[in-house]
């Protein structure tokens, strides 16, 4: 059987609890900080403007050697202005739990993901993990962390 991994990152950004929540809370900014070599877009027709818990978003991707793939998440659940959590409900992985936590600090606005992630097919799926996996989801949520602070700025300490 195939392990469970994580990936954690925290983030300060310089910005109120408000600006921050708006633009991560709408599905439309995925692609503002998504790498464009992951051939990134929004398929659904009525994903909405604003999340909600019960909210289905299509996405077409490309993760591994460009080859497009159909991913949908739900968000499944959302308190406003401090986290939202969304599930992959079909796509690459065999299960991809993504929590955003928002937490407001000295600085502006401390965001952290946790996603948890499992990659079907078994120990082949852990050695495809340990090749590229891995280093790809590290190489996307670096691209995001430059991505925000080119939006927002550094925080001065």
């Amino acid at each position: 059987m195939s392990k469970v991994y994580a990936i954690k990152t925290v983030q300060t950004i310089p910005a109120s609890l408000d600006v921050v929540w708006d633009f991560f809370s709408s599905p439309a900014n995925l692609n503002d900080i998504t790498p464009a070599n992951l051939g990134f877009s929004i398929i659904s027709q009525h994903h909405g403007d604003a999340m909600y818990a019960g909210q289905i978003i299509e996405y077409k991707v490309k993760p591994f050697f460009g080859i497009p793939l159909y991913w949908m998440t739900e968000i499944t659940q959302v308190k406003d202005k401090q986290f939202f959590i969304d599930e992959q409900r079909f796509g690459p992985y065999s299960f991809w739990h993504h929590q955003h936590h928002f937490n407001v600090v000295k600085e502006g606005v401390e965001m952290t993901d946790i996603v948890h992630y499992k990659l079907p097919l078994w120990f082949l799926g852990d050695i495809a993990h340990a090749v590229f996996v891995k280093k790809q989801l590290q190489h996307i949520f670096d691209y995001r962390y430059t991505a925000v602070e080119k939006r927002f700025g550094t925080p001065t300490l």
